[in-house]
C-alpha cells in the first residue's frame, strides 16, 4: 500500500513538473514571438519611410514643368506638329498647350488687370508646358535636350526652374544618405535582437539537442523541427507586425488627404511584403546558426551554457 502511494505521489510530481515545463515553453514562445513582432514593426517603419521618401521625390520631380514660349507668327500646323513631337519624347510625361488668349486671361486673373487694356495688345505668347518624368527632372538631363527645344521651329525661348530643380535634387540626395545610414543602423540592431531572441529560445531546449545527438540522430533531422518552428514564429510575427503597420497606415491616410495621395498600393505592398519576407528569412537564418552552435557543443559545454 505504501509503495502504491509513493508511486502515485511520484507520478503527481512528475506531472506537475511536466506541466510547469510545458507552461514555461509556451511563455517562452510567446515572448519570442512578441519580441520578433516588435523588431519587424521597426523594420516595416524603415521600409515605409524609405518608400514614402522615394514616392515624395518622384511626385515633386514630376511637378516640374518646362515652358516653351512660341512665336506669335507660328501657325496651327506648326504648333500641332511640335505638340506631337513633344509627346513622343521620352522625358515628357504630359504636354499642355496654352493659347495666347488663355495665357492672357490667366495673367489678368493673377495680376488683377489685363495688359492689353494699356498697350492695345497682349504681350503674352502662346506656350507649351511640358511636365517631366521623374527620371529626367534634373539639370544634367534637361541641359541635354533643352538646346534642341530652343532650336525647334516656332519656339522663341525655353524656361524652367533651374535653381529649384538643383535644390530639390540636392536636398533629396542628402535625405537619402541620412535614411540609408539610419536604415543600416536599425537593421543591425534588428538583426541582433532577433538573433538573441532565437538563441534564447533554442538554448532552453539544448538538452533535447544533446539527447538526440546521443541516440545518433542526424544533424539535419535535429535542425528540422527548430527551423520549422522558427519559420512559423517568423510568419506569425510578420502577420502581427503587418496588422499593426497597416492599421497605422490606414490611420495616416484618414488623417491627411495630402499624405494619403502619396501612399500608393505598391508602397503598401512593398512594406507589408518586406516585413513577412524579413521575418521568415531572419528567424530561419538565426535559428540555423543557433542550432549549429549547440550541435557543435559537447554535453559538458551544454550543461555549463
Amino acid at each position: 500500500m505504501l509503495y502504491i502511494c509513493l508511486k502515485l505521489h511520484e507520478k503527481t510530481i512528475m506531472t506537475k513538473k511536466k506541466n510547469r515545463k510545458h507552461s514555461r515553453h509556451i511563455m517562452s514562445s510567446i515572448t519570442a514571438c512578441i519580441s520578433t513582432t516588435m523588431v519587424l514593426i521597426l523594420i516595416g517603419i524603415i521600409v515605409f519611410g524609405g518608400s514614402m521618401a522615394t514616392e515624395l521625390e518622384r511626385t515633386l520631380k514630376e511637378n516640374f514643368t518646362i515652358t516653351l514660349l512660341l512665336d506669335d507668327e507660328v501657325s496651327n500646323k506648326q504648333a500641332y506638329a511640335l505638340q506631337t513631337d513633344l509627346r513622343n519624347m521620352p522625358y515628357a510625361k504630359s504636354v499642355c498647350y496654352i493659347s495666347k488668349e488663355k495665357a492672357t486671361r490667366i495673367q489678368a486673373e493673377t495680376m488683377g488687370s489685363d495688359p492689353s487694356e494699356f498697350i492695345g495688345y497682349s504681350p503674352i505668347p502662346a506656350s507649351f508646358e511640358v511636365q517631366l518624368r521623374a527620371d529626367y527632372a534634373c539639370n544634367d538631363s534637361i541641359d541635354k535636350f533643352a538646346p534642341n527645344l530652343r532650336n525647334a521651329s516656332g519656339v522663341t525661348d525655353v524656361i524652367y526652374p533651374k535653381d529649384l530643380v538643383a535644390k530639390v535634387n540636392h536636398n533629396f540626395r542628402q535625405i537619402s544618405i541620412v535614411l540609408l545610414v539610419i536604415a543600416a543602423l536599425l537593421s543591425i540592431v534588428s538583426l541582433s535582437l532577433i538573433n538573441n531572441t532565437m538563441r534564447l529560445s533554442i538554448a532552453r531546449r539544448r538538452h533535447s539537442i544533446q539527447i538526440m545527438k546521443l541516440i545518433g540522430a542526424r544533424w539535419g533531422f535535429i535542425r528540422r523541427p527548430f527551423l520549422l518552428n522558427a519559420m512559423g514564429m517568423g510568419l506569425l510575427a510578420g502577420i502581427l507586425a503587418d496588422s499593426v503597420i497597416f492599421g497605422c497606415i490606414s490611420a495616416l491616410m484618414s488623417w491627411d488627404e495630402g499624405f494619403a495621395s502619396l501612399i500608393s498600393f505598391p508602397v503598401i505592398a512593398l512594406t507589408l511584403g518586406s516585413v513577412i519576407l524579413t521575418g521568415l528569412i531572419l528567424t530561419l537564418v538565426c535559428a540555423y546558426f543557433s542550432v549549429n552552435r549547440h550541435l557543435y557543443m559537447s554535453r559538458d559545454e551544454a550543461n555549463l551554457y
